[in-house]
């Protein structure tokens, strides 16, 4: 059996969108290798049921972290890579997305014109 990588797990983070089935945070490590974080375009439209999951994590991301460098751990790589390259950037030159200790940060002046809703300290979902 493969050696699971060990990764940091964000105590207090949401689990995922309620009522949805969606996820936003994984219990374990991949036993097939690290799921890498890359750019993914987004159709997500303003106003449906996806981009509504993008700010809800985006919501989630800013509540938990603010504008500081956060570790990417147990955050689930499918919504990074939907905000990836735009709201959420690496946060040095040494990122390594195929590490669950890679550092991230919020793009903010992005992720508020794309998505203001996720910068209200309550957000309904």
């Amino acid at each position: 059996m493969a050696k699971i990588s060990e990764m940091t797990k964000h105590r207090g983070f949401p689990s995922g969108m309620p009522g949805t089935g969606i996820q936003f945070t994984i219990r374990r490590g991949n036993p097939r290798g690290v799921t890498p974080i890359k750019t993914l375009p987004r159709r997500a439209r303003p106003g449906s049921a996806e981009h509504r999951v993008d700010a809800a994590f985006l919501h989630a991301l800013w509540h938990h972290f603010g504008p500081d460098p956060f570790e990417r751990g147990n955050l689930d790589a499918a919504r990074l890579n939907l905000l990836f390259g735009r709201e959420v950037l690496p946060a040095s030159k040494e990122f390594d997305p195929m590490s669950y200790e890679a550092m991230l940060v919020i793009n903010e002046k992005l992720a508020r014109e794309n998505f203001p809703e996720a910068f209200d300290d309550v957000m309904e979902v």
